[in-house]
Order: structure tokens, then sequence, then C-alpha cells
């Protein structure tokens, strides 16, 4: 297992064709790798008790969440989780939220899409494979 610092967290809802991000202020979180067969994270974030309704009424429906967060600091990219609540707690004046999920590697979806486009552009072959190495460069 690795763990990390939860630098920030944001819920992410989807209602209708939108999708909404909230911010939700942390206090202190850990994220922690568990490496395990299924690839599941367990993310605990400490909060004030104002979100707790929001997620006493997520946990009671036994939706999934969808969060995205950014690991050890403010510069990293946010990493994207499809997850469920474990378990919401009282802890003095805050709570925490124990979530248990897996990541959802974008990187894949952002590389089948640019090879869907070099394909619809024409590109195919040897031709193909210069231009997706000379766009991946770039990044």
């Amino acid at each position: 297992m690795k763990t990390f610092k939860l630098y920030s967290l944001e819920f992410v809802e989807n209602k209708g064709d939108e999708i909404f991000q909230r911010e939700i202020p942390l206090i202190d979180g850990l994220i922690i790798n568990r490496e395990d067969e299924q690839n599941q994270w367990v993310i605990e974030a400490y909060m004030e008790k104002e979100n707790q309704d929001l997620f006493h009424n997520i946990q009671q429906k036994r939706d999934t969440v969808m969060l995205q967060a950014k690991i050890t600091k403010e510069t990293n990219t946010p990493a994207t989780f499809i997850t469920s609540i474990v378990s919401i707690n009282d802890i003095g004046e805050g709570i925490n939220v124990i979530f248990i999920g897996t990541i959802v590697d974008q990187r894949k979806g952002i590389v089948k899409d640019m090879l869907k486009k070099l394909i619809e552009d024409g590109y195919q072959g040897e031709s193909l494979y210069k231009k997706f190495k000379e766009l991946i460069e770039e990044d």
C-alpha cells in the first residue's frame, strides 16, 4: 500500500447533460492506493460538518460518487475516482468520510480519442504512427 496526502477534493455530479463540480473544503485527508487485485483506493476526507447531510444522503441511496482528487500538491493534475461511501464519522468539530473506489485512467481515453481523430483525418500505417508519435512528444 502507498499513502499520499489528499490536497483537494471535488464532488462531481451529473445532472442531465451537464456535469457540476463542487469543491469540498478539507481540513485534512489521506488517499491510499491499496495495490490490491481490484485496484482499489481509499480516500479519507476530514471536513467541516456542513457537508454531513450531502454525504449521508448519498450513503443512504447507496449511490456511487465521482470524485476528483489532487494528491500531494496543488500543481498535480486531479485524479478521477468512482467511489462509494464506506463510513461517515464524527470527529471533534468535523467529520471524516471514508470512500473506497477505483481510479479512472483518463489518459487512455485521451489516447483513444487522439487515435480516432487521426484515423478520421486519413492517417494510416506508417504515417499514422509518425503523426501519433509527434503529437505524443509535444505533450
